[in-house]
């Protein structure tokens, strides 16, 4: 469970009208998670930007077709793919499975 402490003041104050029903079951959610209504909307909102994309479109389109006018050597798609999930690495053969360590008993 995250505690999110805010240490500086709030400034604006936002007024959200919403249903009984809905405003019912953002009280659950945050009572489950033994949160404030409003600590619980803030979290929520914090998620939310986090989800987001970032930059500026018309950057991200620039970069994009700057990058086309290069020529760099790939090779197979399903290739590369089957490479990558068995580990491999410009040319080195696959790295055995990773072994557990045993705790000891105490």
């Amino acid at each position: 469970m995250a505690y999110f402490a805010y240490t500086h003041r709030m400034s604006k104050r936002l007024q959200v009208l919403l249903p009984d029903h809905e405003f019912a079951e953002i009280k659950g959610l945050a009572e489950r998670e033994r949160l404030t209504v409003a600590a619980w909307v803030r979290r929520a909102l914090d998620e939310a930007k986090r989800r987001q994309p970032g930059g500026d479109p018309a950057q991200k389109v620039a970069a994009i077709r700057a990058a086309v006018n290069y020529e760099f050597p790939s090779g197979d798609i399903a290739t590369m793919l089957a490479e990558i999930d068995r580990g491999v690495v410009a040319g080195q053969p696959a790295l055995p499975p990773a072994t557990r360590r045993r705790r000891r008993s105490p």
